[in-house]
This record gives structure tokens, sequence and C-alpha cells, in this order.
């Protein structure tokens, strides 16, 4: 049996790291070529590496077989007005040589975490079989997808009696109040979202800010003339959430869409999805990534029917 060494990540760790990184990539690349392929080289790889351990309060493990660098874990923390005490084990964050090694490492740093008391535990993962199950075996649960797809050659028919336009200043009454649609959906069962209902005041500045950028496309879906729902497609950039190996090239994110609930189901959000699709295209955006709550049942099953593919989800632990 091989022995097992495990020790504190440190700067030594970081070009082992990156390699072992760029080989996960690698791998992953091969189930979803949209992902960024520069990220197979070790060098840009262990950027990211370093972005991970760079950030305030970073700690972490690496593991040694005979000797042999074998994986890695890093986390640091968010701020704890939006996650509470929390860590984030970010995308870039773990890389192993045989996935029961993440257990090994999960143990030795989540130990510091814990009597630090930041109990609530947050892992950005690949989409692979083997990496989640083994997540899920450490008392992890799945919570949001990030999830991308090809824009798509030409528009499909839109839904009869629903029409869709492009938002502009005018339009900010609507807006803002669409903005409402998903965060109170979500703070329901089964989703139970953490944090206050946005206020109208509050978002209306962003709101008109972003009507009048025009790197944005903000759509409105009308039903006899009155207008319910919204989708925003945006340069992926704008994301933080879509950052690094999880930005295709030349990507375009979705990044909101929502409908009345009384108008779900007559069409508002296929004709909104495909206003974006037909805005990315235009853009020259060649991807379009979107992210959802897994326990959002809307959402969960809206966008994969759309054609849109996992890539990373993220996985959650609470402490008691």
């Amino acid at each position: 049996m091989a022995r097992l060494d495990l020790l504190p990540f440190t700067d030594e760790h970081l070009g082992a790291a990156g390699r072992m990184l760029a080989d996960r990539h690698r791998h992953q690349r091969e189930a979803e070529p949209l992902l960024p392929r520069r990220y197979e080289d070790a060098a840009a790889a262990q950027l990211e590496v370093e972005e991970a351990w760079r950030r305030d309060h970073a700690s972490g493990a690496i593991a040694l077989l005979d000797g042999k660098f074998s994986g890695y874990l890093v986390g640091a923390p968010r701020p704890p007005r939006q996650w509470g005490p929390n860590v984030w084990i970010e995308a870039a964050g773990h890389a192993v040589a045989e996935p029961e090694l993440l257990r090994d490492l999960y143990a030795a740093a989540a130990m510091r975490w814990v009597e630090d008391a930041r109990t609530s535990h947050y892992v950005l993962t690949p989409n692979d079989a083997a990496l989640v199950e083994t997540w899920f075996r450490l008392g992890f649960g799945q919570q949001h997808v990030h999830a991308v797809k090809e824009v798509p050659p030409v528009a499909l028919s839109r839904p009869h009696g629903v029409s869709v336009r492009r938002a502009g200043p005018a339009d900010i009454e609507a807006v803002v109040l669409l903005d409402l649609v998903l965060p109170e959906y979500q703070a329901g069962s089964p989703v139970f979202a953490r944090g206050p209902i946005p206020v109208p005041a509050d978002v209306r500045a962003d709101w008109e800010e972003e009507l009048a950028d025009p790197t944005f496309g903000i759509f409105l879906a009308d039903v006899d003339g009155r207008p319910v729902g919204t989708a925003v497609g945006a340069p992926a950039s704008v994301s933080s959430a879509h950052s690094g190996l999880a930005r295709p090239e030349g990507a375009a994110v979705l990044g909101y869409a929502a409908t009345l609930p009384e108008y779900r189901g007559r069409g508002a959000g296929i004709a909104l999805t495909e206003a974006v699709f037909e805005w990315a295209r235009k853009a020259g955006y060649s991807t379009v990534v979107v992210d959802w709550r897994e326990t959002n049942l809307l959402s969960s099953r809206f966008w994969p029917n759309r054609g849109f593919r996992r890539t990373f989800v993220r996985l959650y632990r609470s402490i008691p």
C-alpha cells in the first residue's frame, strides 16, 4: 500500500498544483470541448491556482503518495454578509491523481476551517461523476450548476401570442419589477434561498446603467401588450461566476431570466431565450453560459431542455 502524507499547502507547491490542474482540465475538455483550451497549459493553470491561493485567509493541503505529489486542495472565505461563516474551494482549488484523495485532503484542510468557525463549505467542481460522487461521500449536496451551449446558427420559431423586443430606458419600471420575480420564487420551497428580496429602489440604478449599455442585450416578452418576462444577455466578462476555467472563449452570459408566475407555460421563456441567442449571434459570440440553482425546479428543467450542458457544479456542506 502506498504511503500517504498530507502536508499544508505552501508557495512551493504552486508549480506541481498547476500541472495537476492542467491535467484535470485536459480531461474535462474531452467531455466538454467548449471550455477554454489555454488552461491545458500548466503555466496558465498555475496562475489560476495562485489566484485561489492568494485570497485572504486561504489555506489548504497537499497529498504525497510515496513522496510523489498527487493532489492539492485550497479554500478561502468570501464575505460573510452574503455567505455566512464560509470557505470556498473554487474551480482551481483542487485537483487529484485519484478522486478518493479528495476525502483525505478535505479532512486535513477542513479541521482548520471549523476551528476558525467557518462552517459553511462550498466547492465548485467539474461535472465529473467520480469527483462529484467523492464530494457527496464527504457530506456535500448539490446546490448550483454552470452550463454552456453553442450559439445556435438560426433562430427557432417563436410561440404564438408572445412578442419579444429589446428593452430600452423607457422600460425601466417593467424591468425593475421583473427583477423581483426570480428572488421571490427562490425564497420559497424547495430553494429556500437566503437573503432579502431586492427593493426596487435599490436595483433601479443598476438597471438604468445596463439599459443604457449597448453591450447588454435586455429583452422583454409581451403578452397582450403587457411585459410578462425578461432575459438578459451580456459579455461573460461581467460575471464573476463564469471566469477562468469556467469561461469559454467567445462567451456571452445569459445572466437573468424570469417570467411572471401567471404567464409561465405560454412560451415567454422560450421566446426570450431565442432572443438572447439571436443577440449573441449578431454580436459575434460563439457560446452562451448560464447558471442556476439545482433546487429551482423551473430552471433545472428549463435550461437543459434548451440544450445547455453542465460544466461545473457547486456543492455545499454545513457543519452543525
